[in-house]
């Protein structure tokens, strides 16, 4: 089930952000992140807890999302799709026309996920990541 993130998930949100990012996001951060009312934090929930979280931004018709994440033991059983969708619902709701996003060169898995959902990869970010240092795919889906 994907739902609204709420203060009380935000706990077990920093535990998937250390679990899944290298640089990864504070228990701080994403509190200010849910507080902000252009931000979508949204919760992927399995038998009351939680196993992944997406996070992003609505400014005019532009969207990005920030963060897509899965725990390792959910992945490839749709749970990453069923939260890219609802992201992507969630910001046309709120007025975005297109969306962006930036993945590592290397995760291969998320840039199948990301492709198949009308994402195309259009630039590059040379050294875009630091730990360890490499690009970043720039993605966009246009005319949500």
């Amino acid at each position: 089930m994907v739902r609204d993130m709420v203060p009380k998930d935000l706990d077990q949100a920093a535990q998937i952000e250390a679990a899944c990012f290298l640089e990864s996001w504070s228990k701080t951060l994403l509190e200010e992140s849910l507080k902000n009312p252009h931000n979508l934090l949204l919760a992927a929930e399995e038998g009351g807890r939680l196993v992944g979280y997406g996070a992003a931004c609505v400014i005019g018709e532009e969207g990005e999302i920030w963060r897509l994440a899965i725990l390792k033991d959910y992945r490839q059983k749709g749970r990453g799709r069923e939260l890219l969708d609802a992201l992507v619902e969630a910001a046309r709701e709120k007025g975005a026309r297109a969306m962006t996003l930036e993945v590592r060169e290397s995760n291969l898995a998320a840039r199948r996920l990301y492709i198949s959902a009308g994402f195309k990869e259009e630039a590059r970010r040379k050294d875009y990541y630091r730990k360890p240092k490499e690009d970043a795919v720039i993605m966009w889906a246009r005319g949500l």
